[in-house]
């Protein structure tokens, strides 16, 4: 049996260079992960996945490459990432594709209009045809009861650039009630970015430096609000965002 004899240099190298093969391993895993995680989230699932969309970390640093139909989805996909576990920056150099309506016109209304009402679960944005015309908003549609049609009403009537609500949405009883169904799962990150997007639509709220951690679908908000109204409001709007179980509301109000 022939025998090879390593030198003092060759014996060291080799395993210098297992160990640094081991490391470089190992620090990518953490990184892998958040990549992984960002593309298994339900906000990139459900609300992105239409846009291309490139997750890269280093090290936590998350880089967003791509395009995206709207500045609202470069702002979710953002929010989305920065609440991962691990990650420490977000570089987001998103780009939108195709024309985007000018700021404040009735087409960038009805945009946001529809957006914020994808995120909550006690109104239907599917059901719910939005039109604008000079900051008056109508809307048609069915819906499932006379509250939910109150509650689309009160939701688009605070956000940002909305005149007047005009809801011409019909009451339709169902037949039978509907089968139950198992809710489906929102990752915490999903959760704290619906609810920071949703509040930068609303006009009663989207001046407000509201800080909001989720765990475990238990959101909890911190920082000041004008008054006990917008505290209430900023609660409310929480509460209604799909996969949120319950809202720990500790903003508070200074003393006048």
């Amino acid at each position: 049996m022939r025998t090879f004899k390593l030198n003092s240099y060759a014996s060291i190298l080799i395993p210098a260079a297992l160990v640094m093969g081991a490391g470089i391993v190992q620090a990518s895993q953490p990184d892998d992960r958040i990549e992984a995680t960002a593309r298994d989230s339900y906000n990139f699932k459900t609300y992105l996945k239409n846009d291309a969309i490139k997750v890269a970390s280093s090290e936590g640093v998350v880089t967003l490459t791509g395009t995206v139909a709207t500045e609202y989805h470069k702002t979710l996909a953002e929010e989305t990432v920065a609440g991962l576990p691990g990650v420490k920056s977000v570089n987001n150099q998103l780009a939108l594709a195709g024309e985007q309506p000018a700021e404040h016109s009735d087409s960038w209304i009805t945009l946001k209009v529809k957006t914020a009402l994808a995120f909550h679960r006690n109104v239907s944005a599917t059901g719910t045809e939005v039109t604008t015309q000079d900051g008056i908003v109508t809307l048609r549609g069915e819906a499932d009861s006379e509250a939910q049609k109150q509650l689309t009403s009160e939701y688009v009537n605070d956000i940002d650039g909305v005149m007047q609500v005009r809801n011409e949405m019909t009451v339709q009883k169902p037949a039978k009630p509907a089968p139950k169904t198992m809710a489906e799962k929102v990752d915490d990150a999903s959760i704290t970015a619906q609810v920071k997007t949703t509040l930068l639509f609303h006009k009663s709220t989207h001046a407000m430096a509201t800080k909001v951690t989720t765990k475990d679908g238990v959101v909890t908000l911190h920082g000041e609000a004008q008054n006990a109204a917008e505290k209430d409001l900023v609660g409310k709007l929480t509460e209604d965002i799909k996969g949120v179980r319950h809202v720990n509301n500790k903003m508070y109000v200074p003393k006048s």
